[in-house]
């Protein structure tokens, strides 16, 4: 068995690689889909993050540029992950800001079929795991989130959701008496996974984690069950199975807390501060959920559209995107609902809840669903209804990839009673790669093939190529990426700044649609020594009175030489005031930190920092800071890391103490 487990791995696992490819085959065409809802968002995200980290901040909370150049706390409220990772690749492979966004979609895209592969191959066996990750890549909603709106953390925080799963299950899998298994690797696992999640996508965990609680209660459940049938329970067994279940469930539970733990530096101050932020932008007008109900007819409506989303059931005839679920997964779903009394109880039960998982899901895009959107908190952290279609995508796949197993009669019923529990003791039939599931995993490509298309068209004026001056005119032009705090006035502020004016005068020659990485890495030079400081010079009257030099501006600070002689003088930045900002007296230029000022928001519309200026000449220094909620979530965060790595370190040691092999049993 074990020779028959090395032998199959690869032919499964390579061919999960090879169909999963051809979804990100569109992604080699020549160009870049500037026409996509965020690709344009995308490559301006790394374009900050890389900003922030050329300041020295690599654990960015601010983009410097968003908003007209006045600033707004946007990596602390928006999962960095994705962009930090495309920062990585900018900043050491020399990708342009566009190839870096293709690149992380390309892996993405393999990454989502191998997770899931790994998920589903824990339980169901590896011809399940082939189809459905398969069918997770291949989806239509899936395509869209790549093809259609770009939305590059939406889609990198669907590979950490079967991740997540599989982790818990192994956590409880773990905990049978002598099943022999590792407990070190599912918590691990299982904490790496959640903190992932938490740092790609806050709105993703939000709707994720409540049917994880209901996934993990269920396995709960199951394993009690196993030991001790729920019809046997009594009185007298309640403080043995109270101590059962905590038992059990200490492995997923710790697992999950460390993935809390290790990514809240990111979740903390965002759950704290971000109240701080104007959320009026988000609500109302388009955004209003109850005009964007999907239809029932609209789930298996086989059009495709590359638009927004529109009011109504007619979305596809205005060319907007697609909301179908696909003919080929339901068709294997509901097959496999057909078939399901031949598969074990245990893993019946969980087919049962993914089941329950995909109808709520569905339930929840539809029109009949709107008090839920009133009233159930969750519900609406989606935002759009037609959102949920990303967390049915999970069950369906693993629902179409059940298919497989009902190729051969007997294939899971007939397994030994007493390898019941054993979710990774596969028989021969369902190790072996045959025909039928190669059918399957093909008719999944075939049947969302005319779907891979991409809109290859080069940028418009108001879209890049990527620069100060892109970034300005999209923002201006399209409104996105200009929230800003809850101070500012959203119906008063000007919708330019002299910072964006000069940024885009220092756009001379305009940049090509087509210009080159250097033309384009040249031109940003150029627009960034066009702007030498955020200091507001209409209001200073540069005499004896009050006089401001600019020594150095950082995408997070600003140095300045002030004098005055006057004791009642300020000096107003074109930044938006936020806690963390912080103004210093310097002893000189390059002096040390000597004295700390007060700083004040400005009672306008704008809300922009302003710093009274003492008598006399001085060296100030006005620097984003973190506040005391952000510095404890650092070493919490800290703490995690190190809780990890002890528990990884404590287990390795035990097995080595074992004389175990340091391997994985998943």
């Amino acid at each position: 068995m074990n020779r028959l487990r090395r032998f199959h791995f690869p032919v499964h696992g390579l061919l999960v690689l090879l169909l999963c490819a051809i979804a990100a085959a569109p992604l080699l065409k020549p160009g870049y889909f500037w026409g996509a809802h965020d690709a344009r968002h995308d490559v301006y995200f790394i374009f900050e993050y890389n900003r922030a980290v050329s300041g020295g901040d690599w654990l960015a909370r601010w983009a410097p540029d968003f908003s007209w150049g006045y600033g707004y706390p946007f990596f602390l409220i928006y999962g960095p992950f994705t962009s930090f990772l495309g920062m990585l690749l900018v900043r050491f492979l020399g990708m342009g800001y566009p190839q870096a966004v293709e690149m992380l979609f390309a892996i993405a895209i393999l990454a989502s079929g191998l997770a899931m592969y790994g998920y589903v191959r824990s339980w169901l066996g590896r011809n399940a795991a082939l189809v459905a990750a398969v069918a997770y890549v291949f989806i239509p909603y899936r395509l869209v989130e790549v093809y259609v709106r770009a939305s590059l953390a939406e889609y990198v925080a669907l590979i950490w959701l079967p991740l997540i799963l599989w982790g818990v299950r192994s956590a409880f899998e773990s905990t049978r008496l002598n099943s022999g298994r590792s407990i070190l690797w599912p918590i691990v696992g299982t904490a790496l996974a959640y903190g992932g999640l938490m740092l790609t996508s806050n709105l993703v965990a939000l709707i994720f984690t409540p049917l994880l609680a209901i996934y993990a209660l269920i396995l709960l459940l199951n394993r009690l069950n196993e030991e001790q049938p729920i019809r046997q329970w009594s009185k007298e067994s309640f403080f043995p199975l109270i101590a059962n279940t905590i038992r059990v469930s200490a492995a997923p539970l710790v697992g999950l807390l460390l993935g809390l733990l290790i990514s809240a530096f990111f979740w903390l101050p965002a759950l704290a501060e971000g109240s701080l932020v104007n959320q009026e932008q988000w609500y109302g007008g388009y955004y209003n959920p109850e005009l964007h109900f999907v239809y029932p007819h609209q789930l298996f409506a086989p059009g495709w559209g590359f638009g927004i989303s529109e009011p109504g059931p007619d979305d596809i005839a205005q060319g907007a995107l697609s909301f179908q679920l696909g003919a080929v997964p339901v068709v294997l779903s509901i097959l496999a609902l057909i078939g399901m009394r031949r598969i074990r109880s245990g893993r019946r039960r969980e087919l049962k809840f993914l089941w329950l998982w995909l109808l709520l899901a569905i339930f929840l895009m539809l029109p009949v669903s709107v008090w839920a959107w009133r009233n159930i908190g969750f519900v609406s952290f989606a935002q759009f209804p037609w959102r949920w279609l990303m967390l049915a995508a999970l069950p369906l796949a693993v629902l179409s990839g059940s298919a497989a197993l009902l190729s051969k009669p007997g294939t899971v019923r007939d397994r030994p009673k007493q390898r019941d529990s054993d979710s990774t003791e596969d028989d021969d039939r369902n190790e072996t790669l045959n025909l039928s599931t190669v059918l399957l995993a093909a008719l999944l490509v075939l049947g969302s093939y005319a779907f891979l298309q991409v809109q290859t068209i080069p940028p418009t004026p108001q879209q890049g190529p990527v620069s100060y001056a892109g970034l300005m005119r999209f923002e201006q032009s399209s409104n996105e990426m200009t929230g800003a705090p809850k101070w500012v006035d959203l119906s008063q502020r000007p919708l330019w700044s002299d910072m964006a004016e000069l940024y885009t005068q220092a756009d001379n020659p305009p940049l090509a649609p087509d210009a080159t990485k250097a033309e384009i890495d040249a031109a940003i030079a150029r627009q960034a020594a066009a702007v030498t400081s955020k200091v507001d010079y209409t209001q200073m009257p540069q005499d004896e009175t009050l006089a401001v030099w600019s020594l150095a501006l950082g995408s997070e600070s600003e140095k300045l030489w002030v004098t005055t002689n006057r004791d009642d003088q300020k000096v107003v930045f074109n930044v938006a005031w936020f806690p963390g900002w912080r103004a210093y007296l310097l002893d000189g230029e390059d002096g040390p930190i000597v004295g700390e000022l007060p700083i004040e928001r400005e009672d306008g519309p704008l809300a922009r920092i302003v710093v009274p200026a003492p008598q006399g000449e001085h060296v100030i220094l006005l620097r984003f800071d973190d506040t005391p909620v952000r510095k404890a979530a650092f070493w919490i965060a800290l703490f995690g890391w190190l809780l990890l790595l002890a528990v990884l370190l404590a287990g390795l040691a035990f097995r080595v103490w074992r004389r175990e092999p340091v391997t994985s049993d998943q």
